[in-house]
Order: structure tokens, then sequence, then C-alpha cells
């Protein structure tokens, strides 16, 4: 045992902590490397989740309905990459002669009609509506001549009773 009288005392050596109980420091992430300029990046990856609501006048799909998949058409629109569908050449054609030449219209609308049946391809209100204006056309050009002839022969007929005689 030591004095307490006595000045010095044997020197006891501090003890050090103890190190923290399972704990370790988490490594700071590792920092993107920074883009090249005109070297192709690669796409970002899609987001998965929620999926986006339909465009405001889009019907959404029915109750219980499943979503479609994946790169599918959402909501009536074309896939991404998939071309519209294609208008009728000969419906646009008949459209566009039914203000010239009503017959041509007539015509080509009626091809069109039968083509558009077949292939599927859009334009049929264009051919219907060449094909009203056309048959419109025929009608008021057909009463046109009819009337420049009855006109054309009653003045014939108003001139051959004034044939001469005073």
């Amino acid at each position: 045992m030591t004095d307490p009288n006595l000045s010095e005392q044997p020197a006891v050596p501090p003890v050090p902590p103890a190190p923290p109980a399972a704990t370790e420091v988490p490594a700071a992430p590792a920092a993107p490397a920074a883009p090249t300029y005109g070297a192709v990046q690669p796409p970002a990856a899609p987001a998965y989740g929620q999926p986006a609501a339909p465009a405001y006048g889009q019907a959404a799909p029915a109750y219980g309905q499943p979503a479609p998949a994946y790169g599918q058409p959402a909501y009536g629109q074309p896939a991404y990459g998939q071309a519209p569908a294609k208008t009728n050449v000969l419906a646009i054609i008949s459209l566009v002669s039914a203000f010239f030449v009503s017959l041509a219209a007539v015509i080509t609308g009626h091809i069109a009609l039968n083509q558009i049946k077949k292939t599927g391809e859009q334009g049929r209100g264009l051919a219907i509506a060449g094909l009203i204006i056309g048959y419109v056309g025929l009608v008021a050009g057909l009463i046109w001549i009819i009337a420049v002839i009855a006109i054309l022969v009653a003045g014939a007929a108003a001139s051959a009773s004034y044939s001469g005689t005073y």
C-alpha cells in the first residue's frame, strides 16, 4: 500500500478506451466517372412503378382489366416505332377532284371504298365525301345542261314565230 502522505505515487498507466462494438463506418460511394464529350451514353433504365395516368381525353382501361404489357400500345395509341395507319390515295384524289371534275370524283371514290374495304386503310370518310360532292356536282351539271337546252329551244321557237312578217 502506499502512504497518502508520500509525494510520490507509483505510476499507473492509463487504460485506453475500448473500440466501439460492431459499428462500422460505411464507406462513401464512389463517384461516377465524368462523361467524356462525344462519347455515346447508354440509355437510362426505365422507371418502374405506378403507370402514368392517361392523357386528357383518353379513356383508361376498364376496372379489373390488366394494363397493357411493357412495350405495347397504351390506351389506343400506336406503340413506339409503329407507323400511323396509311390513308388511301384514291380517297384523297376523290375528294380533291370533286371540286373540279365530278365524274372523276365518283369513279375514284368507288374504287377507293373498294380498296379500303380490302386493305383496311384509312380514308373512308374522304372517299364518301368525294362521292357525295361528286354526285351533287353531276346532278347540278345535268340540271344546268337541261336549263341551257331549254333556253335555246325556247329562243329558237320564239325566233321561228317571228320569221320575217311584221
